[in-house]
């Protein structure tokens, strides 16, 4: 079996130096579409270094997202083909904000391993510490299709029930054609976000944005309209990738209020709001 669960559980976790400064901050708001407009008081607090506050979902971009779904691919006791291979869920827990420049460790290790019949699902743990203590910790679901089967746990289920009601508010957010190009400088340069002729070899019309543009689009959404736009409220966000979205297309964000949490559904507007985000919920102080 391509996936030893024993052996890529009982692997010892990997340890690195990562760090950051205030123009990686900045520049991966703008592959977020942050900016606009560009004197917007509250939009300067993403572009302006002065002003500059970190959204929390930067964490899956820091240090070039190193260790993440790539270094889990490569842990003793998993060896699967790329193409079977799909980030289908991320989920963050900050521990403190984060600083606009630093230098932490990043610890990464499989901290699971699901048989979910047709496909295995590793779960990629990345915690990340520097000298005053844990700052967040990452967790990504990587879905290997094929890769089930073994008689393995299946794991818990993600899926929630969906909110009851009208959502309390709806925005939309425009994805320019060449975001993909901007966001993929945080660190993923997969070329299927880029390379139209690798789209299509992947089955795509053409390069389709990077699921993790979106989860940081959809929580810029929810904490510039729902928590006065301040970052240190979050505590924890989650979500299951439900679909692709392509630069020039329309997000369409919805946000249900609850105890000390927003659920969250995103789709494509001009698909009939075909889902891009699932499962999503953003707990908060």
């Amino acid at each position: 079996m391509p996936i030893d669960a024993a052996l890529a559980l009982a692997a010892e976790p990997r340890t690195g130096e990562i760090s950051w400064n205030t123009k990686d901050v900045q520049l991966y708001h703008l592959g977020l579409g942050a900016g606009t407009p560009a004197t917007d008081p509250d939009e300067l607090r993403y572009t302006l270094e002065s002003r500059l506050h970190v959204l929390p979902s930067f964490a899956t971009v820091a240090g070039n997202g190193s260790p993440g779904v790539i270094s889990g691919l490569s842990m003793p006791g998993v060896d699967v083909d790329l193409a079977r291979v799909l980030h289908g869920g991320q989920s963050l827990e900050i521990h403190r904000p984060i600083p606009v420049s630093g230098t932490a460790t990043a610890t990464g290790r499989i901290a699971a391993v699901h048989d979910k019949g047709k496909a295995a699902v590793l779960v990629m743990r990345t915690e990340v510490a520097d000298a005053e203590g844990p700052l967040w910790t990452s967790d990504a679901q990587i879905y290997v299709r094929g890769e089930g089967g073994w008689g393995g746990d299946r794991g818990p289920s993600t899926r929630l029930e969906p909110p009851a009601g009208d959502p309390d508010k709806t925005v939309e957010r425009h994805i320019r054609e060449d975001q993909a190009l901007l966001y993929r400088l945080s660190g993923d340069w997969n070329p299927l976000h880029a390379d139209p002729g690798f789209a299509e070899l992947a089955g795509f019309e053409r390069p389709i944005l990077h699921g993790l543009c979106t989860y940081g689009m959809t929580l810029k959404a929810v904490v510039d309209t729902l928590l006065d736009g301040d970052v240190s409220r979050v505590r924890s966000y989650a979500t299951r990738f439900a679909g692709v979205v392509f630069p020039g297309e329309t997000l369409r964000v919805r946000m249900w209020r609850g105890d000390g949490a927003v659920r969250v559904a995103v789709g494509v507007a001009e698909r009939d709001d075909a889902p891009v985000l699932a499962d999503t919920i953003v707990e908060h102080s």
